[in-house]
């Protein structure tokens, strides 16, 4: 796992981040396979969780088709990689506990469309995706991967959604997250190899050196586990993507989000990206995609779909800066 600090920032902006999406359940996913939820901006949006997923779909555009690597468009598919991880409503499997659901397969398909190439969704742990795209198995990947300097070394980044990161407590836990001195002495879970667990690492640090007790960071195999943690209450925390923190929260009752942060650290808006193999030649295409469906609308309404229309970009950046590597 990565252990690698990010950048230590004076300013706070990105603490008290208002939440990229406040949810509230209007029922049962597991009863008619719909649950409604309420955006931040208002109104409620209701959720599909069937397979039949009618999804949000637009045209090939040739000219940016044929930015695609010629070894692509002959195969015809796009390969795409995602987490296996259930993480509603990022990526996650529907009621039939098989077909891959979420925003993240949606906007993957709305990029295949623009490329006129057929989505191949591929499920794997979370290491699989990177060891997938070093091999070049997967030509890209959506599984709401951060854009980081580290990461930059190695693969190409078009982004396509903000990256905010959520506290996750126990309902009526009284817990206030805003910095470090919140989580000195507290027990929080975390994934390993996320730039989650790079600022809980780093904010640990500063507790240590301010002379206050680090964080006690735990690690647990699947979502599950760790929410069985957290309501018996052998972890405080668990820190992952706020989308699935608010969703869980309001769709189950049981936990809230007692904080926000950035997924690049203070005084960076965090980005979420597709991700290839560097120098594959699929930035490009991919960028333009993203910025063709983003212009054409059918993106806002993915967002819109999954209420996540908070988390949306105005337009898709190749390489921009990202979570730091170290802390200077």
């Amino acid at each position: 796992m990565s252990t690698t600090s990010i950048t230590r920032r004076t300013t706070a902006a990105a603490l008290g981040l208002t939440a990229a999406l406040v949810l509230a359940a209007c029922g049962n996913p597991s009863d008619g396979g719909t649950t409604e939820v309420a955006a931040a901006s208002g109104g409620t949006v209701k959720i599909n969780l069937s397979p039949d997923q009618n999804r949000v779909t637009t045209g090939k555009v040739d000219a940016i088709a044929a930015e695609v690597p010629e070894e692509i468009r002959r195969r015809g598919t796009l390969e795409i990689v995602d987490s296996s991880g259930s993480a509603a409503p990022l990526t996650f499997f529907a009621t039939d506990n098989k077909t891959v659901i979420g925003v993240e397969p949606d906007i993957a398909y709305l990029v295949a469309d623009v490329l006129g190439l057929k989505p191949h969704i591929n499920t794997v742990s979370w290491e699989n995706i990177f060891v997938g795209l070093d091999s070049a198995k997967y030509d890209a990947g959506f599984s709401n991967i951060t854009v980081t300097e580290e990461r930059k070394e190695k693969y190409d980044f078009a982004t396509y959604r903000e990256d905010n990161l959520g506290f996750e407590a126990k309902k009526g836990s009284g817990l206030k997250i805003t910095g470090p001195a919140d989580v000195a002495g507290r027990t929080v879970a975390v994934s390993s190899g996320t730039n989650q667990e790079k600022l809980l690492v780093e904010w640990s640090k500063e507790n240590e050196k301010a002379g206050r007790k680090p964080v006690d960071i735990k690690y647990y195999q699947n979502d599950s586990d760790t929410y069985l943690a957290l309501q018996s209450g052998r972890i405080d925390l668990y820190l992952g993507p706020n989308p699935t923190a608010a969703y869980h929260a309001a769709t189950t009752g049981k936990t809230e989000v007692v904080g926000t942060y950035s997924g690049a650290g203070a005084g960076l808006q965090g980005l979420i990206a597709a991700t290839t193999k560097k120098d594959s030649g699929l930035a490009k295409p991919l960028a333009d995609a993203l910025n063709e469906v983003i212009r054409n609308g059918t993106y806002a309404k993915v967002l819109q779909r999954w209420g996540l229309s908070d988390e949306a970009v105005t337009t898709s950046a190749i390489n921009p800066p990202g979570l730091p590597k170290t802390n200077k």
